[in-house]
């Protein structure tokens, strides 16, 4: 029986010593995960991708004399690239402190064109990691560089897209060009983004507009009252609770409620109204949204294109560079957006319109 006993004192101690060292580690990966960055921010160079692109095309439809001939001129146009690289930095160097010295126009003076996305959703959460974009732009953006963003979304809660339409409008107080590209769709708090940009360009079917306030709110107070479950709800405050889910709605909360929607219209309306000053404004806020080619005749566009032949027509005036936060996100978020992913490919495969 001794040697028994002494078997479950070193057992004991055994799962003492690994419960420590467990508990150990838990603390150290607690500590690294909140001292973790959220994410990083990922900078591409489109200019590079394009022509890389180009040059592996071209070398596939050219005979074999065509190509010795074509990375012949290529080998000296890289040498006359390096060339005139040296003498600017030459140039450079010999600058007095006066900085009176003309700058050599060089490949590597050429103005840049920071490329941004935003694909909202409804609860705009995607505002956060656009603005770690913004700042990351504005804190080496030159006079001479542009921003465009290519724009995605169909709307969604008031004070998301707000802060959505704040945060692009620093661009506009600090005077650097601002151009928002609409692929598929830019409606209702998309569009109140996109009316910050200087420019506004969208795909010929491209969704706009949506200039309006919408509110749905089910009740299931007379469901409560057949089974008599009563619902309390105390408030200070006579408008604290204008529209309940379970409490029995009264016209004068209904009423109210349909106030501060008008409140929130006329605001999204002054706003178009102060950053579009071409538009009639009475006339595009009806909360209706239209294809741009039609939207471009109300002033809610400036140009029909695409972002793809938008920043091809940049490539050789500016160096493309993409800004992209990417943030980390956990395995229940990843989850989380394929499913509901594979709720709207299910919902929508059969359908033939997108609103």
């Amino acid at each position: 029986m001794e040697w028994l006993l002494q078997y479950i004192v070193f057992l004991a101690e055994t799962v003492t010593v690994v419960i420590a060292i467990v508990v150990v580690l838990v603390f150290i990966i607690a500590q690294r995960k909140k001292s973790a960055p959220q994410g990083s921010l990922e900078i591409k160079d489109l200019t590079s991708e394009y022509h890389e692109i180009k040059e592996t095309m071209q070398l596939n439809i050219m005979s074999e004399e065509q190509i010795k001939q074509f990375k012949k001129a290529q080998k000296k146009s890289k040498k006359q690239e390096k060339k005139l690289a040296k003498q600017a930095d030459k140039a450079a160097s010999e600058k007095d402190d006066t900085d009176t010295a003309k700058p050599t126009n060089t490949h590597k003076d050429k103005a840049t064109c920071y490329v941004l996305s935003f694909n909202g959703s409804v609860d705009a959460h995607e505002v956060e990691d656009l603005r770690q974009e913004v700042s990351a732009v504005l804190s080496v953006v030159k006079p001479e560089d542009k921003v465009l963003l290519k724009l995605e979304s169909p709307g969604g809660v008031v004070h998301g897209y707000g802060l959505a339409a704040s945060q692009l409008m620093r661009f506009r107080k600090k005077d650097i060009p601002f151009t928002a590209i609409v692929d598929k769709v830019a409606a209702s708090g998309g569009y109140m983004m996109a009316c910050t940009a200087n420019k506004i360009i969208a795909a010929p079917f491209a969704i706009v507009g949506s200039i309006g306030v919408v509110a749905q709110i089910p009740n299931f107070h007379r469901l409560l009252k057949k089974n008599e479950i009563d619902v309390e709800l105390q408030t200070a405050g006579q408008f604290k609770r204008t529209l309940t889910m379970f409490g029995e709605n009264t016209d004068e909360g209904r009423k109210k409620f349909q106030e501060e929607l008008e409140e929130t219209h006329l605001l999204f309306k002054d706003f178009v109204a102060e950053n579009r000053p071409n538009i009639n404004i009475d006339d595009v806020a009806t909360g209706e949204h239209w294809f741009a080619i039609q939207a471009q005749e109300k002033g809610l566009v400036d140009e029909i294109s695409t972002s793809d032949d938008v920043i091809l027509s940049l490539i050789d005036e500016y160096k493309i560079i993409e800004v992209k936060f990417q943030r980390r996100k956990k395995l229940s978020e990843r989850f989380a957006k394929n499913v509901v992913s594979g709720i709207e490919k299910l919902c929508f495969r059969n359908s033939r319109t997108i609103y």
